[in-house]
């Protein structure tokens, strides 16, 4: 290979960020970051502990110089606590409270964790703004559904991450909380003005830009009236005519994965890589599904794009100048990596919410309503159980459930019914329903968003089923 061959295929592997499984790198990711890969993306299933990921990232770095990135938005979405769920809440509830020195000190608490592990991405905040109740994706990941109120809380986590240099990540430009559609599964479409969407969808990224995001992730959402049927992350009108041109944004743009359908269906990976770099991205997040012989068939088809004129080489240029630029900034001094200091569960605290009144427990029975978990979130453990040592859990799949038995068996005792976003699942609200129709008495607790409530005699809403949400809805209840 020639030195002009290895530099254009090293511009090539550079804008990627490529997954895999297990706690421990294959030698693949370490050759190939040695020959200039991009960086990684982490999941819960490369995350045991915090000692094995500092180990994992310090053998990462010893190979290159890797753009280290997950998801940790606290809430729901989660991946240093994937295994017993978060001890932060997530931006729901941030937004509840609406304190923004809350959700500075709560992002910054989290971006010390990451630091502290050598994490130095986090694909955080979600900046959506959450206008369809029915969003089968965002939900309690978004602050909210007013606009300030989420550009606001942005600004403040963007801040909380970057105080203490872990690079914020704002998501999903140009929006991605008006969809009913998960754009894991297919492209869904925003059909709005130009105007909603730079008033409504646009706000958050807006003040997120002003306020020095180091990175912005891309929504694999058709915007008819900006992309025409093209998802954003594909789209230079999106990318690089409103992102760059009319918001003014010069720093790193970071694609969803590439992996997801939305995508894959349309144009499949290496296609898709090609159109998103075109378009404006500089790097390239792959999800845990693609392997090695996927990263060298994209590394292989973007330098066949350079080389047939699809792709000017400039425009991988101009990402690894982007690149080189926010690297040199993660090796810039920032402040020391502090611990948890609890403001997580304060933060939980402040966010739930009581309507009506709880009476004393008496030997407990707690039915938690199953709901299925989303692709983005996975298989996090939620529920109230861990608080609740003394009650009976029974953890039911709504369509299934029996109602007599269930009364039977708790008759004479205090009923609580856990359920997750009531309002999306009619199972689930059938359950509920019949439930407190016959022991109105009971208390339902909603670890969702709030949307939908039954007639019982207490209802707590946490605004997210984190690991602190839970802790957070028990005090209430036994106090």
């Amino acid at each position: 290979m020639s030195q002009s061959d290895r530099g254009l295929r090293r511009l090539a592997a550079g804008t990627l960020l490529v997954a895999f499984q297990g706690t421990t790198a294959p030698g693949w990711v370490s050759r190939e970051l040695e020959d200039g890969l991009g960086g990684v993306t982490l999941f819960g299933f490369n995350v045991a502990d915090p000692d094995q990921l500092r180990s994992l990232t310090t053998s990462l770095r010893g190979a290159g110089e890797p753009v280290i990135s997950l998801d940790e938005e606290g809430g729901d979405v989660t991946r240093l606590a994937y295994h017993v769920g978060s001890p932060y809440p997530g931006n729901a509830a941030l937004g509840a409270v609406d304190d923004v020195e809350l959700t500075r000190q709560v992002y910054r608490a989290i971006g010390s964790e990451l630091a502290a592990c050598g994490v130095n991405l986090d694909m955080a905040p979600d900046a959506d703004v959450n206008t369809e109740a029915d969003n089968p994706v965002i939900g309690t990941r978004s602050f909210g559904d007013d606009p300030d109120l989420v550009a606001r809380h942005t600004v403040a986590a963007v801040q909380g991450l970057q105080s203490v240099n872990v690079a914020a990540c704002v998501k999903h430009f140009p929006g991605h909380g008006a969809t009913r559609v998960d754009s894991h599964l297919a492209i869904p479409v925003v059909d709005v003005t130009p105007a909603v969407l730079r008033a409504r969808e646009l706000a958050p990224f807006q003040a997120a830009v002003e306020a020095g995001t180091k990175s912005i992730m891309t929504a694999h959402v058709a915007v008819p009236s900006l992309t025409g049927d093209l998802p954003a992350t594909l789209s230079g009108a999106a990318l690089t005519g409103l992102l760059r041109g009319e918001l003014g944004y010069d720093g790193v743009v970071i694609s969803d994965a590439l992996d997801m359908a939305a995508i894959t269906d349309g144009v499949g990976l290496g296609g898709g890589a090609v159109l998103s770099l075109a378009a404006g991205s500089d790097l390239l997040c792959l999800g845990p599904r693609p392997g090695y012989d996927d990263v060298l068939r994209i590394i292989a088809e973007i330098v066949a794009a350079v080389r047939d004129g699809r792709l000017p080489v400039a425009r991988l240029e101009e990402s690894a100048a982007r690149l080189a630029v926010l690297r040199s900034w993660f090796g810039t001094p920032g402040e020391s990596p502090a611990e948890r200091n609890g403001v997580g569960l304060h933060a939980a605290r402040r966010a739930v919410r009581l309507t009506g009144s709880t009476a004393p427990l008496v030997e407990p029975l707690v039915i938690e309503v199953d709901t299925p978990p989303t692709i983005a979130v996975g298989d996090v453990p939620w529920g109230v159980g861990p608080w609740l040592p003394e009650a009976e859990i029974v953890r039911i799949e709504p369509a299934a459930a029996d109602v007599a038995l269930l009364l039977a068996k708790a008759r004479q005792r205090s009923l609580v019914v856990v359920v997750k976003d009531a309002h999306r699942y009619e199972a689930s609200r059938a359950l509920v329903s019949a439930l407190v129709a016959a022991r109105p008495d009971a208390t339902v607790i909603e670890m969702g968003l709030p949307i939908w409530r039954p007639g019982s005699a207490a209802y707590i809403a946490t605004y997210g089923a984190a690991r602190a949400n839970a802790q957070a809805a028990v005090e209430l209840l036994t106090t």
